[in-house]
């Protein structure tokens, strides 16, 4: 192997120069970091605790669709309440994917890569940098924003030409907010 092929030789910190109460305080410094496992575990168990809750919202709307056709009983706003309640599934299980996307970026950046998640073909959970975090979680949190939007929409009574123009206006800032958002991001 020529000089030019060599690998490049690891840098070893210069240690020679530190006082012993610099090195053990670095070190102290350095280990705190595995604090940033609570935050890890605690936001898994809330994305975990989030997809139970929300898968069972939609049973119970199953359920409630079920015994309706059963029984052919057909309440008032029956339709409204179907979707309302699979948006608001929908809604926490965004919000669980947030605390999942959390728990993994805060993992990477702090304690180590997910060795594990290397040969998968997703990347979504590779993060790199804070802004990458910053990034993703926005993007998700955006999403939670606009279904939690159309939820409330559904059971707002409209009684007036210029209540229906609010709605029409915000819908055109969303799909304007949200075609920026999309434009604005890697592909």
């Amino acid at each position: 192997m020529s000089h030019e092929e060599q690998e490049p030789k690891p840098v070893t910190p210069n240690t020679h120069n530190q006082s012993w109460l610099e090195r053990i305080f670095e070190s102290a410094l350095w280990q705190s970091r595995f604090f940033v496992l609570l935050a890890v575990i605690f936001s898994m168990l809330g994305g975990i605790a989030l997809f139970i809750v929300a898968s069972v919202d939609i049973w119970e709307v199953v359920v409630m669709v079920f015994q309706t056709y059963v029984n052919h009983i057909h309440p008032d706003h029956f339709h409204e309440n179907i979707v309302s309640g699979l948006i608001g599934a929908v809604d926490l299980y965004l919000m669980a994917i947030v605390m999942f996307i959390f728990g993994f970026g805060l993992y990477e950046l702090f304690i180590s890569e997910i060795d594990i998640a290397k040969g998968g073909a997703s990347r979504i959970l590779e993060i790199h940098s804070l802004d990458q975090l910053k990034d993703k979680l926005a993007k998700v949190i955006v999403m939670v924003l606009v279904v939690s939007f159309f939820k409330r929409v559904l059971h707002t009574p409209y009684e007036g030409a210029i209540e229906m123009l609010y709605f029409a206006g915000s819908i055109l800032a969303l799909s304007v907010g949200l075609y920026f958002l999309h434009k604005g991001g890697e592909h």
